[in-house]
């Protein structure tokens, strides 16, 4: 289909990269209303063909539109924290294509234990191999791991149907709707995906939290927790940055510890 496909290729992204892809985007588009998702086209080994969006800026009713339809994404739920997509097997990658990190997916029953052991804990390596964390550091990503692990921040919530990667640039603004792209999908929190998008906000983010929390209202002390549901991408930012996201994931860091 000339004109119509975009193809999504690269030498150096890992092998079954674009599986991992193809298969959460699918999963997240079966959400039922769940938001608009690019229709995958072809996968192959080293290259995944996806309907070629054009894009537009949003208006704030899109934007609203958006926060309620993925509202209903989450709402499609996962089988456990940690879960993959349907019809994945094995962990997945998060990060540039060039160089992605490896992204754990081992179900896992709580919230709190899952961000600790197979978010933070893996940041915390990744870095120390990297020198970027120092000793002091290091104790502190523990004391949040711990208080994590004792279910301290747990709000009882079954896993949701997460894109992972919900960053504005991530969302494609076209005529009819804002349309995921490039997801890291699993199962987890669903206040996740929503303070990484305030990390990194698309226009009107007002709106689409507004519209998000009128249609599956958000758990009490919601806004207090989006630094804490921000610490993993900080993390991983710091690893594959550095820079002023070191020492932001210490000050996040230092908060919840």
């Amino acid at each position: 289909m000339p004109g119509r496909t975009f193809r999504k290729a690269g030498d150096n992204a890992p092998f079954g990269y674009f599986a991992w892809e193809a298969a959460g985007l699918r999963w997240l588009a079966a959400a039922p209303s769940g938001a608009a998702v690019v229709p995958v086209l072809e996968v192959g080994e080293d290259f995944l063909d996806l309907e070629r969006l054009v894009p537009r800026n949003p208006t704030r009713a899109q934007c609203e539109a958006f926060g309620a339809t993925l509202a209903r994404t989450h709402a499609a739920g996962a089988p456990a924290y940690g879960s993959p997509p349907d019809d994945w097997r094995g962990d997945g990658w998060l990060g540039p294509l060039s160089d992605p990190l490896p992204l754990p997916l081992h179900p896992v029953a709580s919230w709190g234990e899952f961000l600790a052991r197979e978010r933070l804990a893996p940041m915390v390596a990744a870095g120390l191999r990297n020198g970027i964390w120092d000793e002091r550091d290091v104790a502190t990503f523990g004391r949040v791991m711990a208080r994590l692990e004792r279910g301290e921040q747990d709000t009882a919530e079954p896993a949701a149907r997460l894109h992972g990667d919900l960053w504005a640039g991530n969302i494609v603004w076209t005529e009819q709707a804002g349309v995921l792209i490039d997801p890291a999908a699993h199962g987890g929190h669903r206040e996740a995906d929503l303070a990484f998008l305030a990390l990194f906000p698309p226009p009107h983010l007002d709106a689409i939290l507004g519209a998000y929390h009128d249609e599956r209202p958000l758990a009490d002390g919601w806004r207090d927790r989006v630094s804490l549901h921000q610490l993993h991408p900080l993390m991983l930012h710091a690893v594959l940055y550095g820079g002023r996201y070191v020492e932001h994931s210490r000050a996040v860091a230092r908060r919840w510890a």
